[in-house]
């Protein structure tokens, strides 16, 4: 597995207005930024004529410093993606190399 590529992972805070409480995503910071694997996951079509949106999931291979979680962001090659679940990590015992899989999620419109 190369490393060869680049994304970020974003984390937004909580915002409790007394009614809803959710992330805010207008003051998110930088939580990493690095090399990574991203491989294609699935890629589908909303069949309904009147919505025009195409969806696209990908696995992200990290290195072991990145601790993403399930309620981030990543930015990579300029678009947006959600984290989906929680992430997997892998430890690098018996010779495998350590790592942390995080499933993401687009939406092109």
């Amino acid at each position: 597995m190369h490393f060869d590529e680049f994304l970020e992972i974003h984390r937004a805070p909580i915002l409790d207005d007394g009614y809803t409480r959710r992330r805010d995503w207008d003051n998110a910071r930088r939580v990493w930024a690095g090399p990574a694997s991203v491989q294609p996951y699935r890629a589908y079509e909303d069949r309904d004529p009147t919505n025009e949106t195409a969806s696209t999931m990908l696995n992200a291979f990290l290195p072991p410093s990145a601790e993403p979680e399930s309620s981030d962001r990543v930015l990579y090659n300029g678009q947006w993606y959600d984290v989906l679940s929680e992430p997997a990590r892998w430890s690098g015992h018996l010779g495998r190399l350590g790592h942390v899989v995080v499933r993401l999620w687009g939406v092109n419109l």
